[in-house]
């Protein structure tokens, strides 16, 4: 339920919660607050994801390691990123370190993801996380520390790793080799078509079918409620470009299966070339 919360703070992150850019900020505080998540920080690392969806060095989030990187990695480093369950952990550490090989911290004003009159907006979204940190501390101290691990902790932490699962899925681990791009050949329509429909059974509702995400990636100015209705209206249009997800039954038990094979498989691109593919320790 944190994840179908942040979902709908995403949503004003992009603008389509709302047509009141002002509504739209003060609901995705209220919302990623809630989740220790500073909500311009995020959304403006968020965008960049977006606007460089598929390119190897400039997209944003969960971007493959260059072989030359891979390679300058110690074998505690290799673990961390690659065996379960320290993947699924790994969004805290993004928020305040970002991904390898990039710089700054979603916390920080002075942080190189953000434009110089982006600053008050990240010091805002920051002030409303340690607001929320007073808050939790303060119901630990009424409430007692068992009762807020249970009632806050141990679900921030499930929500962490269910986010981590979602957005890791969305871009890596079908079985078909999908492309990574650089110069020339990437483009914003073919970083959106990299990106994985998937298929969580029960859950989809739960959190708001974002993971119909070829759609959104393309047309992030869609709302979670029409993602369907608008992915099904496309299909004709992508043709082969759609990848039709697998169908899962009431809890998604298959992915389990995606996962492990990726983090496997899925290891570092070649550092030169214009179009990479995932390649796999030999």
């Amino acid at each position: 339920m944190f994840w179908a919360l942040f979902v709908i703070g995403h949503d004003c992150g992009h603008g389509s919660f709302s047509k009141d850019p002002n509504l739209n900020s003060v609901v995705g505080h209220i919302l990623n607050a809630a989740t220790l998540v500073p909500y311009h920080g995020w959304r403006i690392s968020h965008r960049t994801h977006h606007q460089n969806q598929g390119h190897v060095e400039k997209d944003e989030s969960w971007n493959p390691l260059p072989q030359r990187m891979y390679n300058s990695l110690d074998t505690l480093t290799k673990n961390m990123r690659f065996t379960l369950p320290f993947p699924m952990l790994a969004f805290p550490v993004y928020l305040f370190m970002r991904t390898p090989g990039k710089t700054g911290s979603h916390f920080h004003p002075n942080s190189d993801v953000f434009l110089p009159n982006e600053k008050k907006d990240v010091l805002m979204s920051t002030a409303s996380c340690l607001t929320m940190v007073g808050v939790l501390a303060r119901l630990t101290f009424v409430m007692g520390p068992l009762m807020m691990i249970k009632l806050y902790a141990i679900p921030h932490v499930i929500f962490i790793m269910w986010l981590d699962f979602v957005t890791y899925l969305n871009h890596h681990g079908h079985h078909d080799k999908i492309p990574w791009y650089r110069g020339k050949e990437w483009s914003y329509l073919r970083g959106g078509l990299t990106t994985i429909d998937r298929d969580y059974g029960l859950i989809n509702n739960i959190h708001h079918d974002i993971s119909t995400h070829m759609i959104h990636h393309l047309f992030p100015q869609i709302p979670h409620y029409h993602l369907v209705e608008a992915t099904k209206a496309a299909k004709p249009v992508l043709g082969k470009y759609y990848r039709e997800p697998e169908k899962s039954g009431p809890l998604p038990f298959h992915l389990l299966k995606e996962l492990s094979r990726s983090l496997k498989n899925d290891r570092y691109v070649s550092d030169t070339g214009d179009v990479v593919y995932y390649q796999s320790d030999p």
